[in-house]
C-alpha cells in the first residue's frame, strides 16, 4: 500500500513511540521456543465430551485465563453433540437476540406473517428493521422468489503444457454423465448439476457446481469434488503433475463477481410496493426523497469499487445467521446484492433487493444447537424441505432493512436513531 509522507511519518512514529528504534525493533523478532518457553496448549482439543471440556478450563485457569462468563450455557447443551462443529471447545459466547414482526412475506416458500430473530450488539438495528418490516406489513407484504440454488466447488489441475491441459478437459467434459455415480459415494444429498471450466494457460480450473437440499453444503461439496477428483486424476489418459481441491475460483466466503455472474447459495428476488402515505406515517420521507437518495448512493457505491450496491445487506444476514446457526463467515459472500427503487404511476414507493449469493441452511452445521433451532422454529423453518422458506425470509428482511435505512438517510434521522438507540445510557450498569 503506498501512503504519503506524512502519512509515512505518523505510522514510523507511532511504531517507535518515541524510543530507541533498534530496541523497539527487538520486539519484531522470532522467539524460539527454546530460547523462552511456549505457553502449554489446549489439552484434548476434540475430546468432546464434560471431562474434556473441564480439563481444558482447568488448564487455562492455571494460567490466569479467566472464563466464568463462558459457562453461563452450560446446562442447555450436551458438549458430545457438537463434535463436527467445534475444536478445542471451552465455553459458549452469548448474544442478545432481539425480534422483528410481524413480517408479512408472499413467498412460494415462505408464505405468511414471521417474527424474525436477530441476534446482534449494534444498538438501534433492530429497531430500524422492525421500523422496516412494518412498512412491509403494512402494505400487504413483500413478495419473494427462491429463482435458483447451487453450490461450488472449483479445482485447479496443473500440466506440463496447454495441449495436455487441453486433452484432459476434453476427457473430462465427455466423462459428466457419469460423475454422479461418484458423488453419490460421498452424500446421498448432494447432486452434480454442472461444470464450468477455465484454461489458463497449462492449468486448468473446473468449477463444479451442486444443489445440497436443506444444507448449506459447503463441505458436502468439498467432500463430492475430491472424490471427482481422485476418480478423474486416476482414470484420465493425461495426468495432471498436481491438483488442488480448490483453486480459489469458486468465490467460498468471499465477495466477488461471480454472484451476478452465476448461482452461488439461492438467489433470492424480493420486492414491495409502499403507499405513500404509509411511506410518510412510517418511514417518515417521501418517494422522492428515497429515489434522491438512492441515486447517489449509487453513484458513491460505484466510486468505492463495491460490489452491488445496497444499503445494509449484511446487518440483516449477520444477525439471522448468528440467530440461527448458520456460517457467519459466509456473510461475506451472501451480502453482495443490488436494491432498486423506482416510483410507480400512482406516485407510490416501488422497492426490490436481489441476493444472488444466499448460503443458508436448515439442517447441518449449527443448526441443531437449542437456540439456534429455537430461532429457526420461531420460523418454521427448522428441518428438511424449509431452507427456500428460510431463504425468502432473509432476503423480505434485508428489503425491510434497506427501506428503514435509505428512508431515515433521506429524511436526515439516520444519526438521531443512532443517538436515540445506539448509545448507552449514562448511569446503567451494562455488564451482561
Amino acid at each position: 500500500m503506498t501512503v504519503s509522507k506524512n502519512t509515512a511519518l505518523s505510522i514510523l512514529g507511532r511504531l517507535l513511540d518515541g524510543g530507541d528504534p533498534e530496541e523497539r525493533a527487538k520486539h519484531l523478532l522470532p522467539r524460539a521456543p527454546s530460547d523462552e518457553p511456549l505457553k502449554p496448549r489446549l489439552p484434548l482439543g476434540n475430546d468432546h465430551t464434560v471431562e474434556g471440556l473441564k480439563h481444558r478450563r482447568d488448564m487455562l485457569a492455571s494460567e490466569g485465563v479467566t472464563i466464568d462468563h463462558l459457562r453461563k450455557l452450560d446446562a442447555d447443551i450436551d458438549p458430545t453433540t457438537l463434535t463436527g462443529n467445534i475444536e478445542n471447545l471451552v465455553g459458549y459466547a452469548g448474544i442478545p437476540i432481539g425480534v422483528i414482526g410481524p413480517l408479512r412475506v408472499n413467498g412460494l416458500n415462505a408464505h405468511g406473517d414471521f417474527y424474525v430473530p436477530m441476534a446482534t450488539t449494534e444498538g438501534a438495528l433492530v429497531a430500524s428493521y422492525n421500523r422496516g418490516a412494518f412498512a412491509v406489513s403494512m402494505s400487504g407484504g413483500a413478495s419473494v422468489l427462491c429463482l435458483t440454488e447451487s453450490v461450488s466447488r472449483a479445482p485447479c489441475f496443473l500440466f506440463r503444457s496447454m495441449i495436455e491441459a487441453s486433452r484432459f478437459l476434453m476427457w473430462v467434459l465427455s466423462q459428466f454423465d457419469s460423475l454422479q455415480s461418484v458423488v453419490d459415494t460421498t452424500s446421498r444429498h448432494c447432486r452434480l448439476i454442472d461444470i464450468r471450466p477455465t484454461v489458463m494457460g497449462k492449468d486448468v480450473f473446473i468449477n463444479f457446481e451442486y444443489q445440497t437440499g436443506d444444507a448449506s453444503g459447503q463441505n458436502m461439496v468439498t467432500l463430492a469434488t475430491h472424490a471427482i477428483c481422485e476418480h478423474l486424476v486416476r482414470e484420465a489418459p493425461v495426468k495432471p503433475r498436481h491438483w488442488y481441491v480448490e483453486g480459489n475460483l469458486s468465490g467460498d466466503k468471499k465477495a466477488t463477481m461471480l454472484a451476478f455472474m452465476y448461482a452461488r447459495g439461492k438467489k433470492v428476488v424480493a420486492e414491495v410496493t409502499v403507499p405513500r402515505k404509509i411511506l410518510k406515517k412510517v418511514i417518515h420521507t417521501t418517494p422522492e426523497d428515497m429515489i434522491r437518495y438512492w441515486q447517489i448512493s449509487v453513484l458513491g457505491g460505484t466510486q468505492s469499487g463495491s460490489i452491488g450496491i445496497q444499503g445494509h445487506f449484511a446487518n440483516a444476514l449477520a444477525a439471522l445467521f448468528i440467530a440461527c446457526g448458520q456460517d457467519a463467515a459466509c456473510v461475506a459472500e451472501a451480502s453482495v446484492g443490488l436494491t432498486r427503487m423506482d416510483i410507480t404511476e400512482e406516485g407510490d414507493l416501488y422497492m426490490s433487493v436481489s441476493l444472488p449469493g444466499l448460503i443458508v441452511a436448515t439442517v447441518g452445521g449449527g443448526t441443531h444447537l437449542p437456540s439456534a433451532k429455537e430461532c429457526l422454529e420461531m420460523m418454521d423453518c427448522a428441518g428438511e424441505g424449509r431452507a427456500k422458506k428460510f431463504a425468502e425470509i432473509c432476503a423480505v428482511t434485508a428489503l425491510a432493512g434497506e427501506i428503514s435505512i435509505i428512508g431515515a438517510l433521506s429524511a436526515g434521522h439516520f444519526a438521531s436513531a443512532h443517538a436515540k438507540y445506539g448509545r448507552k445510557q449514562p448511569g446503567k450498569d451494562h455488564h451482561v
